[in-house]
């Protein structure tokens, strides 16, 4: 399966809750490579389904973070090991603790950054592409990313996220880019002719 296109912020897809992944094994493995192939062609490290226009609660991320030892399944696994991963219908747990802030961006969102505070861990039940049942346990920058993807999913941005100063400093990017987006999609629906 090709590569798709990254979707932009003003497709209203990115606002959407995604649906639950119900057909798994081949399709599912070969859309988890097709948004990988995305996801790599933009240099990102994560990729949420409603980025390339599937409504879906899946996403992908591939994340090489050393500094802290992912578990999956109750084992301590290396991320070479298990990297990248796909994540269906993702339920994503917050251990309380204090939160960090960090830069982040978006594929969704290009030359766009911004503060965000999150908690550097998290519990993720998920299913894998051939519809098995997992949990992983991650801190780090791979607890960030699954956080950032599973927002995605559920139609939250990264933009809703940011502290109340970097909303404030990219305010005219990101309408800037609403209205590029907006422009796009209108002359797309125009009937030729």
């Amino acid at each position: 399966m090709a590569a798709h296109p990254i979707r932009r912020y003003g497709d209203p897809i990115l606002r959407a809750k995604g649906e639950p992944v119900r057909e798994f094994g081949t399709v599912l493995w070969n859309l988890g490579d097709a948004m990988l192939e995305s996801m790599r062609a933009a240099k990102g490290i994560g990729l949420a389904a409603p980025q390339v226009g599937l409504s879906l609660q899946l996403f992908v991320v591939n994340v090489h973070d050393e500094d802290f030892k992912p578990t999956l399944d109750g084992k301590v696994v290396d991320p070479e090991e298990i990297m990248p991963m796909l994540f269906a219908n993702a339920k994503v747990t917050i251990p309380a603790g204090e939160g960090e802030i960090y830069t982040e961006g978006c594929l969704s969102f290009p030359g766009i950054t911004g503060d965000v505070e999150r908690v550097e861990k998290a519990i993720v039940q998920f299913r894998d592409a051939a519809g098995a049942p997992h949990t992983l346990e991650c801190e780090g920058l791979l607890a960030r990313c699954v956080q950032h993807e599973h927002d995605h999913c559920q139609g939250v941005l990264f933009i809703d996220r940011m502290t109340r100063a970097h909303q404030l400093l990219t305010a005219t990017k990101v309408k800037k880019l609403l209205r590029a987006t907006t422009a796009e999609l209108k002359a797309a629906k125009k009937p030729k002719g």
